[in-house]
């Protein structure tokens, strides 16, 4: 039986929603679904925006065959070739052989990859140019690398819509609702849009800032995006959001601290951190990484303007969970946050140098202090450790002066190259043996 809903009095919405899979791209969880959207134009010319998933085919069909009640399909316009987009083009193109299929030239060459047909008698479009239906015309807008080089947008001068692709998109299915405005967005959708954002678009800040420096040219009224609600009302909510996504400027001036910890001395440390803070009037968001997927902590560290990561050495490196989120948000880019670290290591502390070096190699990346350096645990005494870096955090967090304790003092000695078992001194005696490899003083080094 057919779903479908209204956008506009010629416009329908034909898409679904997938509430079974557990994963989007195999990466990400859903756990409240998502929305895959495509919409119908009844005008003198009918026009199909994008397809679907193949999780929901036979729903869209359904839906399709219903709008169009007996009308042939005039147009199919494929803004984005990603198969949670298109994967049921090459059956549409079946079912409507009468349809003229409107994309660019990369869009083409993707259609014969993933399809294995030649879409001969396809409309190519470049920028700027315009197609008319009838009441309706359409401007078509390329939007490289958000998120895959062949995207393009549509905007229609006469309802003035922007067919947006995946942008301003969203995580969670629709339940009954279409429009944001007949949901609590802010309470209850923001989180999942910005963890849409970061995780699938976050990358790519340079060209999501083109394509809206593009929008804002346009008198844009209505977003009908590819994921999640319709956008009709408070547009600039949205817009702003997006523009501070892009721009990789936080939302909240307070603290994430993200951490790994085996045996519970680093959470603990972590925890006292953020008591401290707390007191302090500071906003603070705490994650286990072992237990929180990453794609939530790369959503919140691209929500926080500071970022605490606290890992155990483990195998000489950086906790494996810690590795792998550090490497994401790499990967992804983010930029203009400021860094803190704690690190622990029973005999061979090392997961604050090389958490360090990952972030050195981020663009516009601040630490602003050494490590905090833990032992299996917190030591009598090395509370006034975690009370200074709190004050370097909260100093900074409201924008004053960071007033730095003093340096911390190098210590002394040498560690060896098979464990990494450190010998603190200032020398090492020629017949030391490793207690923890059995190694000799051979296999040891001066400590960088």
């Amino acid at each position: 039986m057919h779903c479908t809903r209204n956008v506009t009095e010629d416009l329908i919405w034909i898409g679904g929603n997938d509430r079974q899979h557990a994963l989007f791209e195999s990466a990400h969880p859903v756990p409240r679904g998502v929305s895959f959207n495509s919409y119908l134009l009844l005008d003198e010319k009918t026009v199909l925006f994008d397809t679907v998933d193949r999780s929901i085919q036979s729903q869209f069909f359904e839906n399709l065959d219903h709008a169009l009640n007996g009308r042939k399909l005039d147009y199919i316009f494929v803004h984005h070739m990603e198969p949670d987009h298109a994967a049921t083009l090459g059956d549409t193109m079946l079912r409507h052989p009468e349809a003229t299929l409107v994309c660019n030239g990369k869009i083409v060459n993707l259609i014969r990859q993933f399809h294995c047909v030649d879409p001969k008698g396809a409309h190519l479009v470049n920028e700027g140019d315009t197609i008319c239906t009838g009441k309706h015309t359409f401007t078509f807008i390329n939007a490289p690398m958000v998120h895959w080089p062949e995207v393009m947008v549509s905007y229609d001068s006469t309802d003035k819509i922007l067919f947006s692709a995946d942008a301003f998109g969203t995580f969670g299915a629709l339940n009954g609702a279409l429009f944001a405005d007949e949901v609590d967005f802010e309470g209850k959708w923001l989180d999942e849009a910005r963890r849409y954002y970061t995780n699938i678009v976050g990358k790519y800040g340079p060209q999501v800032q083109a394509l809206l420096n593009k929008a804002s040219k346009l008198d844009i009224q209505m977003i009908c995006p590819l994921h999640g609600p319709v956008w009709r009302k408070n547009l600039g909510y949205i817009i702003e959001k997006h523009i501070k996504w892009a721009t990789y400027e936080p939302e909240v001036q307070g603290v994430l601290i993200a951490y790994a910890s085996v045996y519970g001395g680093t959470e603990n440390a972590a925890n006292i951190l953020a008591c401290k803070l707390a007191e302090q009037g500071i906003p603070v968001d705490m994650y286990d990484v072992s237990i929180t997927h990453p794609s939530y902590v790369l959503s919140e560290a691209f929500k926080y303007s500071h970022l605490v990561f606290a890992s155990t050495t483990y195998n000489n490196g950086i906790f494996v969970t810690m590795e792998n989120l550090l490497r994401d948000i790499a990967h992804h880019s983010l930029k203009n946050r400021k860094v803190a670290f704690i690190q622990n290591g029973s005999w061979a502390p090392s997961s604050g140098k090389l958490m360090t070096e990952i972030i050195n190699s981020m663009k516009d990346m601040e630490i602003l202090e050494a490590p905090v350096t833990l032992k299996s645990t917190l030591a009598p005494g090395q509370e006034e450790e975690l009370e200074t870096l709190s004050k370097i955090l909260a100093a900074s967090v409201q924008g004053k002066t960071v007033e730095h304790g003093e340096a911390p003092v190098a210590h002394k000695g040498f560690v060896c190259k098979i464990c990494g078992f450190i010998y603190e001194g200032d020398t090492l005696p020629e017949d030391y043996v490793c207690p923890i490899c059995r190694r000799p003083a051979s296999d040891f080094e001066p400590l960088s």
